[in-house]
């Protein structure tokens, strides 16, 4: 019973902290729209960069928008994914949306200089949207959209989001002019890519497998000389039909170079593959110390 109720203490507190960052990145999305992209006429894609174009024309507040238009969405998300992405989504989103509104007259921390308009907006908006994904959430519906249509169509969801920012982005140059709209192009650009490392970290993982005359020797020297741990598993060749070991092992991506080094070593016609890991937990990942 002791181990259920500290369980349960761990999951609530676990819960509390992505929903503080969940509400925290919609307040540095926010931020990022209105201290810096919206007073230079640059906009965001989705949802997002269309209640900026609709605030833009009609005068009504950017924060009812990003509301009222994220709530189909919102019911997507809770029909697709489940009931607390869409709790934690309409959290990050009612915090975007309070920030926007609370915001709005904070004074333009950029102006006149459209490099760094697009590169600070840009990692701003990443590292908001990008902090509630990392923790069960969204500030925007369009990805929600994207996985809905990827379901009963031939194309995939990274595709599908491409072609509605597309149409968005050209909407923009309506409002914005060409050069806003490129703009915020390049900023939605650069947002993704935040976004990427914050899911991911900068200490992303790759998974090695290694088929090779000299297993035990390569595995030997991945553990020595890496310090990580390798697992062995056996399999026939498809052609050959002759068993063959198989050397599977977890790296970060600054270890790629000295793993390449270890395999031509002992057996430079060795079969090698090198996959993106998006994510590692429990076994035994933990570097060793080597010496």
């Amino acid at each position: 019973m002791k181990e259920n109720n500290k369980t349960y203490k761990n999951s609530k507190l676990e819960t509390f902290f992505n929903i503080f960052f969940i509400i925290i990145g919609g307040i540095i999305a926010g931020y990022g729209l209105e201290s810096i992209l919206i007073p230079n006429s640059v906009s965001d894609g989705g949802v997002t960069g269309i209640s900026i174009m609709l605030s833009a024309v009609t005068g009504v507040s950017l924060s009812i928008y990003i509301i009222l238009l994220n709530l189909p969405f919102l019911f997507l998300g809770y029909k697709q994914i489940g009931k607390t992405f869409a709790i934690r989504s309409l959290i990050g989103i009612i915090s975007l949306s309070i920030s926007t509104s609370v915001l709005h007259h904070v004074p333009t921390i950029i102006e006149s200089n459209p490099f760094l308009v697009v590169v600070s907006g840009g990692v701003l908006l990443g590292i908001g949207m990008g902090l509630a994904l990392r923790n069960g959430g969204a500030l925007d519906g369009t990805d929600m959209l994207a996985v809905l249509i990827a379901k009963n169509t031939p194309f995939s969801t990274g595709d599908i989001i491409i072609a509605i920012n597309i149409v968005i982005f050209s909407f923009a140059t309506l409002v914005f002019g060409i050069e806003g709209a490129i703009s915020s192009l390049i900023s939605y650009y650069i947002a993704t890519k935040v976004i990427e490392v914050i899911e991911v970290g900068f200490d992303d993982s790759k998974s090695v497998k290694i088929i090779s005359s000299a297993p035990e020797e390569i595995g030997e020297a991945i553990q020595s000389r890496l310090g990580r741990s390798v697992t062995y598993t056996t399999g026939t060749g498809g052609f050959s039909k002759e068993k063959v070991v198989i050397i599977h092992c977890v790296i970060n991506r600054m270890e790629e170079s000295k793993m390449k080094q270890i395999i031509k070593h002992f057996d430079n016609n060795a079969f090698v593959t090198f996959s993106d890991v998006a994510e590692v937990k429990g076994g035994n990942f933990k570097k060793r110390d080597i010496h």
